[in-house]
């Protein structure tokens, strides 16, 4: 039987991912200086303010509110008409040093907090992603783009906008067409829904979808409810780690529950699930598996992890329970380790807030390169 699945993704203006970008500026920032600082950031949005919380251990120094407001002014909200812009907004700054409980077993490397991570891949897309979330991350990208390199094309573009894609699948999870896509995004007073309607379809749409999953009953959504006038945190407020299933896999596949935007790599809430990511893809590259979820699980304090856990949904080509062995005998995914391999010590983190921290070809995301597949291969 036929099946159909859904995910979305927003953009860089909607309210949750503007803050997400502000705790990972703020994080660059520091560990730019201090890349062994300790990072806790949380950031919360609405119309006129920003407010800055967490815990940080470092000697370094920064201007917390020069960071918010380049911020929010390099995502686009730089007009008073939107009722956020970056040179009126207050800035209020409520960070403070790390607790030295959990500093504690954190200084002698161990994990920062207990937790369960995951990590996917699949032979889907050629970013080895489910299809669903690429093209919904694709779909705002290219609004973006189009705003930001403004041309003439689709001028009255305002920063905030979401997707959604559903994908339709035959008996063996094969991607065979697109069912629906929706897009909604924020625009000037003046534009007509026609004119926004004719444009997403024209210079969005049919930039990123391949034309042969398209067919005549494939649906599609624009602006659903007339207009996108009001958006950003002005139309509805906004907090760090609020999308965590845009910034992952869309729902295709579980999620450990932890956010990663504002935190440092010491918290494995980000770097394991970065380190199961860069383990999965590879495993499906080697071609020990079309499909493969790993789960790793941390007490906090204690280095090693207390499981590893694989599911190839069917499509290993060795008994899951092996390349879980596999895992634990070859790859080290102690914080130290994982830091270590995935170069996460650097200032990288406000690139992956927005359009997903999966599926990316920056060369600076470790988590995404194929260097361990010629030693998966091995076991092939």
């Amino acid at each position: 039987m036929s099946f159909l699945f859904t995910s979305e993704s927003v953009s860089e203006g909607h309210p949750d991912k503007v803050c997400d970008a502000i705790s990972d500026g703020i994080l660059d920032a520091i560990i730019d200086k201090d890349p062994n600082a300790r990072v806790a950031c949380e950031t919360f949005v609405t119309t006129g303010l920003v407010l800055v919380g967490g815990e940080v251990t470092t000697d370094a120094y920064i201007e917390v509110p020069d960071i918010v407001r380049a911020t929010i002014k390099k995502i686009g909200y730089t007009s008073s008409e939107y009722k956020f812009d970056s040179e009126s907004c207050s800035v209020l700054n409520a960070l403070h040093s790390q607790s030295p409980d959990i500093a504690m077993g954190v200084d002698t490397g161990g994990a920062g907090d207990q937790g369960m991570m995951f990590g996917y891949a699949c032979d889907q897309t050629p970013e080895y992603m489910p299809m669903p979330i690429m093209y919904a991350h694709k779909l705002v990208k290219k609004l973006a783009d189009i705003r930001k390199g403004y041309n003439g094309v689709m001028p009255y573009l305002r920063p905030d906008a979401k997707t959604q894609v559903t994908i339709e699948y035959d008996e063996n999870k094969n991607p065979v067409r697109v069912d629906a896509i929706v897009v909604s995004t924020q625009h000037d007073a003046d534009a007509s829904q026609n004119k926004i309607k004719s444009d997403i379809i024209e210079q969005v749409i049919r930039k990123v979808i391949p034309t042969d999953f398209f067919d005549d009953k494939t649906k599609v959504f624009v602006n659903p409810t007339g207009r996108f006038e009001i958006g950003g945190p002005h139309g509805d407020s906004g907090l760090t780690g609020r999308k965590i299933i845009v910034d992952t896999y869309g729902g295709w596949a579980p999620h450990g529950g932890g956010a990663f935007s504002g935190k440092d790599p010491s918290k494995v809430d980000r770097s394991a699930t970065y380190a199961a990511r860069h383990i999965a893809k590879n495993i499906v590259a080697s071609g020990l598996a079309k499909e493969c979820l790993v789960q790793v699980a941390y007490a906090i304090g204690v280095a090693e992890p207390v499981s590893i856990f694989v599911d190839s949904k069917g499509t290993g080509v060795i008994p899951d329970v092996e390349i879980a062995k596999i895992i634990s005998k070859e790859v080290d995914l102690t914080p130290k380790g994982i830091i270590e391999r995935l170069n996460l010590r650097r200032p990288i983190y406000q690139k992956t807030a927005a359009y997903g921290h999966f599926g990316r070809t920056e060369n600076d995301f470790g988590w995404e390169q194929l260097d361990l597949v010629n030693l998966f291969k091995k076991y092939v």
